[in-house]
C-alpha cells in the first residue's frame, strides 16, 4: 500500500449531508480501502473523523496557518453568507466565526478545491429560495453566474478553478475517481468542462445508456408515471440535456433515477432546483418541448420526431403506454 500522497480536508456547509452518505456507498471496494490503495487519506471530516470540539478546531487552525499540511479541500453544502454578508447564519461550531471565512482561508492553502455536490457548486436549494434570504452561493458560482464565495478569478495552488463535482447527491464514483486522478496523474484545466466539472463524468449525458432509449428513438412516449415509454415528451425528463454518466455507471451497480422509473431532473446542472414548472411536467410551446436535446436545432427535432413516430413498431408503441411489456420482440425464423 503506497504512503499517503494526497491528504483531504472536508468541511460541510448548508446542506443535507447527502453527498457524504452517497460517498459511503462507494463500491465495489469499501471506500477507505479504495482511497488508501491510491495513497489518499482524510485529514478531517466532520462526520467521519475522531477529532471533535476543541481538538477539531485545533486541527483546522493548524491547517489554516500551514502547520498541518493538506492537499485537497472538499466542501459539501452551500455557503450561507447572511445576514448582510456576516455569515452569522452559519458559524463553525465552537469557533464563533463564519464558516465561509474558514473556507476562504483554507481554500488559499489547498492545491485543489472540490465543490462536492450541486449545493456547493451552484448554491443549491438554499440559493434558489425566493429572494435568497440566506445569501447562499456556491464556491465559485452564484447558480450559473461565475463568482460565488471565492470569486470568478480564484485559482487553487495547482492553478485550477474550483472543481465542481455537481450532483444531488454526487455519485460516489465521481468523488473517488477525481481524488484518485489527482493523486495518481493530476488534473489539468483541459480535463474540466466549461462549468468546472471533470470530463471523466461530465462528457457524457444522462441519456447515454438510458434503458428507455428505444422508446426515445421512436418518440414513443409515456403518458403516465408507470408507463415504460420515453419520459421526455410528457413527464419532464431532461436526460438529453444533463451532463453526467449515471446511466452508464449506476449507483450500487444497478440503480439510477431512470432505471427506477423517475425522470432525470438535471441535478448536475445549475438551477435545477427551480425549473419554473413541476419536475414531472414537460413545458411545451405549440406542442413542442421547450427543453430540447443539447446540440439539436428545433426544426431538426420536429422533423425527426414526425419521422420517428411514423415508423414506430407496434410493439414499441403499445409497450410505451403500459406498465409491463405487452408485446415481445418478434422472433424471425430461418436466419443464419
Amino acid at each position: 500500500m503506497p504512503a499517503a500522497t494526497v491528504k483531504v480536508l472536508w468541511l460541510q456547509g448548508g446542506g443535507c449531508g447527502g453527498c457524504t452518505q452517497s460517498l459511503l456507498c462507494h463500491e465495489p471496494r469499501p471506500l477507505f480501502a479504495e482511497l488508501a490503495g491510491a495513497g489518499i487519506e482524510f485529514v478531517w471530516h466532520p462526520a467521519l473523523a475522531a477529532e471533535s470540539d476543541h481538538d477539531a478546531l485545533t486541527l483546522l487552525a493548524a491547517c489554516t496557518d500551514g502547520s498541518r499540511p493538506f492537499d485537497v479541500l472538499c466542501v459539501e453544502g452551500a455557503m450561507l453568507r447572511g445576514p448582510g454578508g456576516s455569515g452569522r447564519f452559519q458559524r463553525l461550531g465552537g469557533s464563533g466565526e463564519a464558516l465561509h471565512s474558514w473556507v476562504s482561508r483554507l481554500a488559499a492553502r489547498a492545491r485543489w478545491v472540490l465543490a462536492v455536490g450541486s449545493c456547493t457548486a451552484w448554491g443549491g436549494f438554499s440559493a434558489n429560495t425566493p429572494g435568497n434570504p440566506l445569501e447562499a452561493c456556491g464556491l465559485q458560482y452564484d447558480v450559473d453566474t461565475p463568482g460565488g464565495l471565492l470569486g470568478a478569478d480564484f485559482r487553487s495552488g495547482a492553478g485550477l478553478p474550483v472543481i465542481n463535482l455537481a450532483g444531488c447527491p454526487v455519485h460516489p464514483g465521481w468523488v473517488v475517481d477525481t481524488l484518485e486522478k489527482l493523486a495518481l496523474e493530476g488534473l489539468t484545466v483541459d480535463e474540466l468542462d466549461e462549468l468546472g466539472r471533470p470530463l471523466l463524468y461530465a462528457e457524457q449525458l444522462v441519456h447515454h445508456g438510458c434503458p428507455r432509449n428505444e422508446y426515445y428513438e421512436f418518440k414513443a412516449s409515456a403518458q403516465k408515471p408507470a408507463d415504460l415509454g420515453c419520459l421526455m415528451e410528457n413527464l419532464g425528463c431532461k436526460g438529453t440535456q444533463t451532463h453526467a454518466d449515471c446511466s452508464l455507471r449506476p449507483w450500487n451497480g444497478q440503480g439510477s433515477c431512470l432505471r427506477g422509473g423517475y425522470a432525470c431532473i438535471a441535478c448536475t446542472e445549475p438551477g435545477f432546483e427551480a425549473p419554473g414548472h413541476a419536475f414531472q411536467q414537460t413545458p411545451k410551446l405549440a406542442g413542442i418541448p421547450t427543453g430540447l436535446p443539447v446540440d439539436m436545432p428545433k426544426a431538426w427535432f420536429v422533423a425527426l420526431a414526425a419521422l420517428s413516430k411514423s415508423a414506430t413498431p407496434k410493439r414499441v408503441r403499445e409497450n410505451a403506454v403500459g406498465d409491463h411489456l405487452r408485446v415481445r420482440p418478434a422472433v424471425k425464423k430461418g436466419q443464419k
